[in-house]
């Protein structure tokens, strides 16, 4: 398991750094933005808590990582480029998906600096 969970901490790293850092940023400064960021957390919460078989015995991080991947696979298998918005006023007009995954990126750093064991994804 702990393998899983190293590579589950790259893979969200990765997100973080491409997606997360800005955005996150971008919420912090606009509450609507924020607040939407916080409804998908709570969706992605539920996902990962009542609608995964056995998901009480995987860690966060990993469901976590296996859920991004999923929605980027997503976007992929449609030809689709999420790309990153510049400035504020772009993650505004972000799509589903870009403020999916920042909600994941968000929950992600929520476990990283919990003082909760990984494994919980309550929020």
């Amino acid at each position: 398991m702990r393998r899983f969970e190293r590579s589950a901490r790259r893979a969200l790293d990765r997100l973080n750094t491409q997606l997360g850092t800005a955005g996150l940023l971008a919420a912090a400064s606009a509450p609507a933005l924020a607040a939407v960021v916080d409804q998908h957390e709570a969706a992605v919460r539920d996902i990962l808590t009542l609608g995964v078989e056995s998901s009480a015995a995987a860690a966060g991080l990993v469901l976590l990582a296996g859920y991004a991947q999923g929605v980027q696979d997503h976007v992929r298998a449609r030809g689709w480029q999420l790309a990153i918005p510049a400035d504020r006023a772009g993650w505004l007009e972000a799509s589903w998906y870009h403020v999916r995954l920042l909600a994941v990126c968000s929950l992600a750093r929520n476990l990283l600096h919990s003082q909760e064991p990984p494994a919980r994804l309550a929020g």
